[in-house]
């Protein structure tokens, strides 16, 4: 038998890419779902202007009237308190995640 010489017929994708991929350089304006219900279609503006004002309150709430944060912020895992981190499973607990939570008794 002589072996066949596929070289020839160099293989051709299927799929064909029209043109460069290109990224639009700012993001497209928010709208509703496309299979939104109407009433919140007809909203979406009220929804919008609720939503940024309540998100623009919330990231000045955070800083307290003393300018300061409401809690502790923690640069680094190992400043938290030691109930933050993670601890060492003990053997009932791995048998319980194994068994699927199924009661061992």
């Amino acid at each position: 038998m002589l072996p066949t010489l596929r070289l020839a017929n160099a293989r051709k994708p299927l799929i064909r890419f029209i043109g460069k991929r290109q990224w639009p350089s700012k993001p497209e304006e928010q709208h509703p779902h496309p299979f939104a219900p109407p009433e919140l279609k007809q909203h979406f503006a009220d929804f919008l202007k609720k939503f940024q004002s309540s998100s623009a309150t919330s990231s000045s709430s955070a800083t307290a009237k003393n300018g300061s944060a409401t809690g502790p912020v923690y640069e680094e895992f190992w400043q938290a308190p030691a109930r933050y981190r993670k601890r060492e499973l003990e053997e009932w607990e791995i048998d319980l995640v194994q068994s699927g939570g199924a009661s061992v008794h």
